[in-house]
């Protein structure tokens, strides 16, 4: 399970190039997210602030990935053919968080302190005054649409990786036959069908 949620053991098996995109962008996003605690803790911890000049260009990568994973969808046909609507919505609404924040980071720059004081307030119940410029407005609303999306979306294979029986249980249907406990309460079977031989 560690394999698999850490470094996508699987889709490494599966296409080399897909997994070239999908670590490009969850680990960008990871150390992006990382990069936002410092707008919710106060004083910032050290290793957060550590990481701030990492996290801006992991912004980068996480853009990377996106445009790979985008140009799959609409490149190869077999993909093409099973994609719906929702598939490009989710990585335009990706796309969007990014190029909104990195436009607040290198083109409209945004008073942070102000937006950092919204946030703590928020976290104290206290409604305080958010700068009112496009840059955050427009990425601000990006995010939040993606947190009511969220879990009716194709992206709940987040937390779900954890619960998949294909990750979480053992694969040995074949070999040993599982008995509940309210069916072994059960009657016997009728005369003439022969009783399963034990552990199978």
């Amino acid at each position: 399970m560690f394999r698999e949620v850490a470094f996508f053991q699987s889709l490494f098996k599966s296409n080399r190039w897909i997994w070239i995109f999908a670590v490009l962008f969850h680990f960008g996003m990871l150390l992006v997210l990382l990069r936002h605690l410092r707008y919710f803790t106060q004083p910032v911890w050290w290793w957060v602030d550590l990481i701030q000049p990492i996290g801006v260009y992991a912004s980068f990568a996480m853009l990377a990935g996106l445009g790979g994973l985008l140009l799959r969808r609409i490149v190869v046909p077999r993909i093409r053919y099973i994609s719906s609507p929702s598939d490009y919505l989710m990585l335009a609404l990706f796309l969007g968080i990014v190029i909104s924040g990195m436009g607040m980071k290198f083109l409209m720059p945004v008073d942070i302190l102000a937006v950092k004081q919204f946030f703590l307030g928020l976290m104290r119940f206290q409604i305080n005054e958010l700068p009112a410029q496009p840059g955050i407005l427009i990425h601000l609303a990006l995010v939040a649409t993606l947190m009511i999306i969220f879990p009716i979306s194709k992206l709940l294979h987040a937390p779900g990786v954890f619960f998949a029986p294909s990750r979480t249980q053992v694969d040995n249907a074949r070999e040993f036959r599982h008995l509940s406990a309210w069916a072994k309460q059960l009657p016997p079977l009728p005369e003439g069908i022969p009783e399963p031989e034990e552990g199978k």
